[in-house]
């Protein structure tokens, strides 16, 4: 099959989620309660914890905990199992019981916050867009960008050179990249030459964006 694209998730807006993780078994129960608000950072800033809590509503030793149930959640994401990034999430409301809350317990309320702040947080899907640079003869470069544009490619940057080459500098989804260099051999007759590197992550279009969600609620179901 083809390489895996490493997609990404992350929020379009401001959102405020709780986790409820609540147990009572014979003896010892168990008891999470956490409020999370989610918002969105610039892209490549990754992610942001921060606790604001005050006056103990959480005590100090399960903030941890916490921590570790959102992250948790942010690396299986909730749209289709990706990972979400550029996010910050704040810590700002809960409550404990004196004798039954753990860390375990926090741990799942943290998860389940995230999941439900996410959730109301607009969420979308990103794929990684490559800067892609083509050094062909003048004759194919008609070819060369028709081709780049029915990969869902823009053509950024066209240049001659000395000589009858040209110089064209796109960006094109990683996704429609493969066999690309089998393409391009035959159009132009193996007379010209790519290279590319990563550029950044873009939202995916919606219409593709369903087919991924679909495939990765398929994936997921494999991988847990």
């Amino acid at each position: 099959g083809k390489p895996q694209v490493s997609y990404r998730e992350t929020i379009r807006k401001s959102a405020r989620g709780e986790g409820r993780y609540v147990r009572q078994t014979g003896g010892r129960g168990q008891y999470g309660h956490c409020i999370v608000e989610v918002s969105s950072l610039e892209p490549g800033e990754g992610f942001i914890f921060e606790n604001k809590i005050v006056g103990g509503v959480i005590p100090k030793e399960f903030i941890p905990a916490v921590e570790a149930g959102v992250r948790e959640s942010l690396d299986s994401g909730v749209l289709g199992g990706y990972p979400i990034v550029d996010i910050k999430v704040s810590l700002v409301d809960g409550s404990y019981h004196e004798v039954d809350s753990s860390e375990i317990a926090f741990k799942i309320a943290g998860s389940m916050a995230l999941r439900h702040a996410v959730e109301k947080g607009d969420p979308v899907l990103k794929e990684p867009i490559m800067s892609v640079e083509v050094i062909t003869p003048e004759a194919y470069v008609g070819d060369v960008m028709s081709d780049i544009n029915s990969r869902r490619g823009s053509i950024v940057h066209l240049e001659a050179t000395p000589g009858d080459t040209r110089v064209i500098r796109a960006e094109v989804p990683l996704a429609q990249m493969f066999g690309y260099a089998t393409t391009l051999r035959s159009m132009t007759q193996g007379r010209a030459s790519y290279t590319m590197e990563p550029s950044h992550y873009q939202e995916v279009p919606k219409n593709i964006a369903d087919e991924l969600i679909l495939r990765g609620g398929a994936r997921q179901g494999v991988r847990h």
